[in-house]
């Protein structure tokens, strides 16, 4: 039976109609009582209603009290969801293959999931995770059950299977990175840790930091390509020199992705030696292909160049007005030369304003020194010779004109010069980048082009530092160390993946503020008393989110069915 609206003229009726079929099989309807019109029954039917559910055994709703709702703290949807979505569209599931195979009695891939996605999300130490947790909706997981010790345990369980963990990366790597010619930027940086033990093998060790200080820490390696996506990264003691990392970290590199037909490496100053280029220009890739690479030349070789670019500068920088490029041979390479006048005149300009500024000082210093040995007095403490030095010294630090300007530090006396050829040097050297490459088939503005990409890659360690937060580090064993970089390295790749979706759909969102952004989705529990029912739903999807979703190719949630309230 059910209920049926019929018309007569203007008039609405409702009528109770059972279907039926008759004896040829044919389904017919037919009217058991009319209602009476739409317009005039108001709350007539209330006691039919009341009766019907009393008869069923259900609760009168309609004179019965009214029951009470009980709300569930909402807990964040959108943010997970995406990421949970773009995880398992990229292949990292194939983690869970990885680990279904070890005798581990938790769901490490799960484990690892909600530590990535939490340093995306809101980064937190491994037990600020389990806080986190109790506010997010994770997709198909239960995570009231996780603990502390389960992290650490999956953690372990990473580092103890790192290469088929980074076999699985490499794969969902591939079909983003070009097949014929992948540029590839190296660079390192350094991660703050705490603590003051000493272990076996430790990485914590003391170093300059990139903030100019020396700290307790540990060097990171990472590897992208020329679109910013991380394809590699690797963890080396706190004290390790940048140089002999380069080559090793390469080969890595190569033999995780064999199918490349051509590498271009670029990478900084710090990376540049003769050793280096020699043994670079010796590597060869799978198909026999050399490797090519672009290095920029670090400004404590410059002298090295002078002589070279004595000619280029006469003839081409002297009198440039915009930035130009140009190429020299250098021992059998390509010595690229970029040149920008506008910068060249502000670097001298400011270098002229500190060394006068250094002269004034020093002129006063010599006076009062000079004065207080003749017998005059003056207000204030008295200058020493030795203090004197040192705090000129210091001066010429805070200036960064050591190289130029010279404190005679071992005399008894105060004195100083500047060194005219390593001025001259300098001013030579103003507005200009040098890079030593061996590629043959671009013009010198393409490999400055190219040198200048390699900015993404600090872009990459911002990221590292600011939104992903991997340091300071608070671990203690190099395992726990390596595994925590691990999970960094893979909230990069989603990271950069969201970056170049967005990027693609034109969307002015970067992916802080898209994940910001859905976190607004939540979902919501509702429990029902006395009848002991509880429905869920999520948030309405609003336009902005909708695009988010559309722009990131990734589908939406949907909200759970539910029976009936009543």
């Amino acid at each position: 039976m059910f209920l049926k609206i019929t018309r007569s003229g203007p008039r609405r009726y409702l009528q109770l109609v059972e279907a039926f079929r008759d004896e040829a099989g044919k389904a017919r309807h037919r009217t058991l009582v009319t209602l009476g019109r739409l317009d005039q029954l108001d709350g007539q039917l209330d006691s039919v209603i009341s009766g019907l559910l009393k008869a069923t055994g259900r609760a009168d709703v309609l004179n019965g009290p009214v029951p009470a709702i009980e709300f569930e703290s909402a807990r964040a949807l959108g943010d997970v969801w995406t990421l949970n979505e773009l995880w398992k569209s990229l292949g990292f599931g194939g983690l869970r293959r990885v680990f279904g195979k070890t005798r581990h009695a938790i769901d490490v891939e799960a484990l690892l999931r909600v530590m990535v996605f939490n340093r995306l999300c809101d980064p937190e130490s491994k037990l600020g995770v389990l806080r986190w947790l109790e506010t997010v909706a994770m997709p198909g997981m239960d995570t009231a059950a996780i603990t502390h010790q389960h992290l650490l345990r999956a953690m372990d369980a990473l580092e103890d299977h790192q290469g088929e963990v980074d076999a699985v990366v490499a794969g969902l790597l591939r079909p983003l990175i070009d097949q014929d010619l992948s540029v590839v930027f190296y660079d390192m940086t350094t991660i703050r840790t705490e603590g003051a033990t000493v272990l076996k093998d430790e990485l914590r060790q003391y170093g300059m930091a990139k903030e100019g200080l020396i700290a307790r820490q540990v060097m990171l390696g990472v590897v992208q390509t020329a679109e910013g996506l991380p394809i590699h990264h690797e963890v080396f003691a706190g004290n390790t020199a940048e140089t002999p990392t380069l080559l090793p970290t390469l080969e890595t590199v190569l033999a995780k992705f064999p199918s490349i037909k051509r590498v271009v490496l670029v990478a900084d100053r710090g990376l540049l030696s003769l050793d280096n280029l020699d043994a670079l220009s010796a590597v060869r890739l799978k198909s026999g292909a050399p490797l090519e690479f672009v290095l920029a030349v670090p400004g404590r070789r410059y002298g090295e160049f002078a002589e070279v670019l004595g000619d280029f500068q006469r003839e081409h920088c002297a009198k440039a007005k915009k930035e130009i490029t140009g190429e020299i041979a250098w021992q059998s390479r390509r010595l690229i030369v970029a040149h920008d006048p506008e910068r060249a005149r502000e670097t001298n300009t400011l270098r002229h304003e500190r060394l006068a500024t250094l002269e004034t000082q020093a002129a006063a210093w010599s006076g009062k020194l000079d004065a207080q040995d003749q017998g005059a007095r003056a207000r204030g403490r008295k200058l020493s010779d030795s203090g004197t030095k040192a705090r000129f010294y210091h001066a010429v630090k805070e200036a960064r004109l050591a190289h130029i300007v010279k404190v005679d530090l071992k005399g008894d006396l105060f004195a100083w010069h500047i060194d005219p050829e390593a001025l001259a040097l300098a001013e030579l050297m103003d507005g200009k980048l040098l890079l030593v490459t061996n590629v043959k088939d671009l013009k010198p503005v393409d490999v400055v082009a190219r040198y200048k990409s390699l900015a993404d890659i600090e872009r990459g360690f911002r990221i590292l530092k600011s939104e992903i937060e991997i340091g300071p580090v608070f671990h203690r064993l190099p395992t726990r160390i390596r595994a925590h970089a691990s999970l960094c390295f893979m909230a990069l790749i989603l990271y950069r993946v969201m970056r170049q979706r967005l990027k693609a759909s034109r969307s002015e969102l970067s992916p802080e503020r898209a994940l910001d952004e859905l976190r607004k989705l939540q979902q919501h529990h509702i429990h029902l008393q006395p009848a002991g029912r509880s429905v869920a739903g999520i948030s309405r999807v609003s336009d902005l989110q909708e695009r988010v979703f559309a722009a990131l190719d990734l589908k939406k949630p949907t909200p759970p069915r539910q029976k009936a309230l009543l």
